[in-house]
This record gives C-alpha cells, structure tokens and sequence, in this order.
C-alpha cells in the first residue's frame, strides 16, 4: 500500500522537530476559536441593546417636541385672548359691565396739604333709551315666520327697523362677552 516515509535529514528533520504534530495544534486553537466568537458576539449584542436605547430616545424626543408644540400653542392663544382683553374699548366696556363710570378732572394733593384742581364726583351718563319691544301681529296670530319677508324688507312690525335693533342689540353683547376658545386643537 502506501510506503512508510523515510527519515528526514538535515535541514528538514530540524524543522520537523519544531514544529508540533497535528493532532495537538487542532486542541489548542479551539479556545481561541470560541474566544474569538464569544466576543463578535457579546460586541454585536451591545450594539443592539445601543440601538434600542437610541430609538427609545429618538421616540421621546419626538413626543417632547410634539408637547411642546402643543403647548407653544396653547400659550399663544392665550396671549391673544390677554392682549384681546387688554384693549382700551374691551377694558371700557368690562369697566361698564361692572358699574364703573369715567372719572371727572383729576385733582392732586400737594405735600404741604393743599388741593390742586377741582375735585369733583364721578357720574354715569345718563343711560341710552332702549327700545321697547312691540309685539308684532303675526305673533299674536301664531303664523310662522317668513325669513324672506322680514328680512328683505323690514316693514313686518308697525315700527319699521325695530326688530332688526332689538337682535342687533341682543345678539351683539353676547358675541363679545364670549371668549375665544384657548387651544384650537383641543
């Protein structure tokens, strides 16, 4: 079958003696191999479990922008609903709902005591004659109303232009004692 080998001579046999069989070099490189593979890895382990965190973050980031949008713009509406009530004829008229009337000319203390100017007592103004209310006659009479007719001429009660007064004067208060909504998306 197959030869034995012959002895090496020489160069070759000294080689040969330095150079460890082959049955114990596959043993020693199997820690190496397992080495190796152990840390690929528990390195690519770490980069998954970084990536979560990262995306983790990311989504909080995201949420805390959105909030603050909504908050930007929340506080946005509520300055605009301050300075819409911060106006002088909005403070006036506040000021009238409550009873207050315009102060007179001013007068002033001087430090030794005496009175500069001439003190006098606010006063409201008389107030505006409101229209009285006249029943019309197809009220009494029950019929529907036409939005045509009464709109389009303004003669359906025996005083012409009243009604339209009356739901100017009526409707208008209310529009203006309503605040705007504070958040437009809530």
């Amino acid at each position: 079958m197959s030869k034995p080998a012959a002895p090496l001579k020489g160069r070759a046999a000294r080689l040969a003696r330095l150079m460890p069989s082959t049955g114990p070099s596959t043993a020693a490189r199997t820690p190496f191999v397992l080495l190796v593979v152990l840390l690929l890895g528990g390195g690519l382990i770490t980069l998954l479990l970084l990536n979560s965190a990262l995306n983790e973050g990311s989504f909080r980031l995201s949420e805390l922008k959105r909030d603050t949008t909504e908050l930007t713009d929340e506080q946005q509406a509520l300055q605009r609903d301050v300075d819409s009530r911060s106006q002088p004829d909005a403070l006036e008229r506040r000021a009238r709902e409550l009873g207050m009337v315009p102060g007179g000319s001013p007068a002033f203390l001087d430090p030794d005591g005496t009175v500069l100017g001439n003190p006098t007592e606010a006063t409201a103004p008389p107030p505006s004659p409101s229209p009285n209310p006249t029943p019309s006659p197809r009220a009494s009479a029950g019929a529907a109303p036409d939005p045509d007719a009464t709109g389009a001429s303004g003669s359906a009660s025996p005083s012409g232009s009243a009604p339209a007064a009356e739901s100017d004067s009526a409707t208008a208060p209310a529009a203006e004692s309503t605040p705007p909504p504070t958040s437009p998306g809530r």
